[in-house]
């Protein structure tokens, strides 16, 4: 089973608690990892968390460099802990943008796990579901450039490939924490047969619990895929 989750709500829990914005993101990763934790305990092999947007540029650059070494100081700390468990580390979004240290710490979990098949930790950074299409189309249209493939060769197939997913399912169900209803530019592709789940509870305070609610409610509800419900 693959999940995706939209972790909303780190900067309005702060707020609420009289905190820094940061002291949110500090508190919303240890939300991570409890519920990389849990994943195993639930049939979920695929979990896609959303950390920073193509829009998320648009923030102070304050709070941007806190992120950007939030990030690098997370997967130093718990590198090993996922070679340990064998998982398998796969960074979506663009690489523009990004520093050359956390460049590097990327490249470094990404080698250091590729053969990993147990559990795939997907981490959205610098990622837009646009901005994933339109780099898609890119490396399609190089394709046909150099003659490795025909314009009639193109079909739905050839562009799940050219995604920063390529190769994994789909998700099964996607979460949004903190009350919001939309995807927000999260797996714009992949998501067009995704379940949802919407949670009041921002993602600070979204725990093994309310996970559980979310896989409750994906277990209740019938997926047909266009097809007539129970054929």
């Amino acid at each position: 089973m693959h999940v995706g989750i939209i972790m909303d709500g780190n900067g309005r829990w702060a707020s609420r608690k009289g905190l820094s914005r940061m002291a949110g993101h500090r508190k919303g990763a240890l939300a991570v990892e409890e519920i990389i934790k849990s994943c195993a305990n639930f049939g979920v092999d695929t979990l896609t968390l959303y950390a920073f947007s193509t829009e998320n540029w648009k923030r102070e650059s304050l709070e941007i460099d806190s992120l950007m070494t939030l990030f690098e100081s997370y997967l130093k700390k718990y590198l090993n802990e996922f070679i340990r468990n064998e998982i398998r580390i796969t960074f979506l979004g663009s690489r523009e943008k990004l520093s050359q240290k956390l460049i590097e710490i990327i490249n470094i979990a990404t080698e250091s796990t590729r053969h990993h098949t147990k559990f795939f930790l997907n981490l959205a950074i610098n990622y837009g579901g646009r901005d994933e299409i339109v780099r898609a189309v890119k490396k399609i249209a190089v394709d046909i450039e150099k003659g490795f493939l025909k314009s009639s060769d193109i079909d739905e197939n050839t562009i799940s490939l050219m995604l920063d997913t390529a190769s994994q399912a789909d998700p099964d169900l996607i979460i949004r924490t903190a009350g919001e209803q939309r995807l927000s530019n999260f797996l714009s592709w992949q998501s067009a047969y995704s379940e949802f789940y919407f949670s009041k509870t921002e993602w600070p305070e979204f725990n093994k619990t309310e996970f559980v609610k979310a896989l409750d409610s994906y277990k209740n509800r019938v997926r047909s895929f266009g097809a007539v419900a129970g054929e």
